[in-house]
């Protein structure tokens, strides 16, 4: 009886505990991030023009604005680099002022804490 009454009152607590997770992260997306947003850093230069070579890359991993905002912000805070992230389809447009190599784009990405699964050269 006592070890029934155990097992009920743990059950219960990992259920509330789960419960709660749950929550956490409908409110304030899969990062939690405290319930703040992660501040966006833009480049110095926003001129889309400046930046001759373009990337789409898709992502593995991103599932919040949290998200999209750490990678755009790796790649923002990297020189000669504009970013734009797409959360809806997984991806980022991803600007640069030089030609750059694939394994250029993943080292940023993989910084950042996500991975690429394709990229689109124009």
């Amino acid at each position: 009886m006592i070890a029934t009454i155990i097992i009920v009152i743990v059950i219960a607590v990992i259920l509330t505990a789960t419960i709660i997770s749950y929550r956490r992260k409908l409110t304030q997306g899969c990062c939690g991030a405290g319930g703040d947003s992660v501040e966006k850093i833009s480049t110095a230069d926003k001129n889309p023009t400046d930046y001759p070579f373009q990337y789409i890359i898709s992502i593995e991993g991103m599932t919040c604005k949290n998200c999209a905002a750490r990678i755009e912000n790796k790649f923002n805070q990297t020189e000669n680099y504009l970013a734009k992230v797409n959360l809806h389809k997984h991806s980022a447009l991803i600007r640069s002022k030089t030609d750059v190599t694939d394994g250029d784009l993943k080292s940023i990405t993989a910084k950042a804490g996500y991975h690429i699964t394709s990229i689109q050269r124009f």
